[in-house]
């Protein structure tokens, strides 16, 4: 038995965080949000592009890390550097996708996951660290600000057309020491 973990994603679990992240949008977003993205993109298309962001990063900084337990991935996390207007290049980092699959929360997944994501950003050199999250999203926002997040006064709206927007507002925390 392998002890629950964080490591880097392999290119073979790229299927696998897709439909975590599948689930976790079926699960998380409003209805009419979640059946807009999921009728956009395919779980065929979403393995590609986990597997090409794995393989093939833009960037040394841009990372996907993976929560394991098992033989099995319970959670996944991208990050890398932000890519926000207002951050400054070098200091700010982000996490831009982090997900625990729904029949896996309440496992201490998340906090390893948050952990190593914090520790990442901190070794490829950023000072802040930042995430954008619903706005609607309670649990979340109740995680992160427990584990030293807030609001930065940062907010916008996403979506895919009238009736399927998400408003988000954006946390960060100081992870330079």
């Amino acid at each position: 038995m392998i002890p629950d973990s964080v490591r880097l994603a392999l290119p073979v679990e790229a299927a696998q965080i897709a439909a975590i992240q599948r689930r976790g949008w079926s699960q998380g977003l409003p209805a009419e949000v979640a059946e807009s993205v999921l009728t956009s993109v395919d779980l065929d298309a979403m393995t590609r592009s986990w597997h090409a962001a794995i393989t093939r990063p833009p960037l040394a900084q841009f990372r996907v890390l993976v929560a394991v337990t098992d033989d099995r991935v319970v959670g996944f996390a991208a990050l890398g550097p932000s890519d926000d207007p207002d951050a400054e290049p070098g200091e700010d980092g982000i996490v831009a996708e982090f997900a625990i699959d729904p029949v896996a929360q309440r496992s201490g997944h998340g906090s390893r996951l948050l952990n190593a994501c914090m520790d990442t950003l901190r070794a490829d050199g950023f000072g802040r660290a930042t995430w954008w999250v619903r706005s609607t999203d309670d649990a979340l926002r109740r995680f992160l600000t427990e584990s030293g997040w807030a609001p930065d006064g940062g907010h916008q709206e996403i979506g895919t057309g009238e009736d399927a927007r998400l408003k988000l507002v954006r946390l960060h925390t100081d992870i330079s020491a």
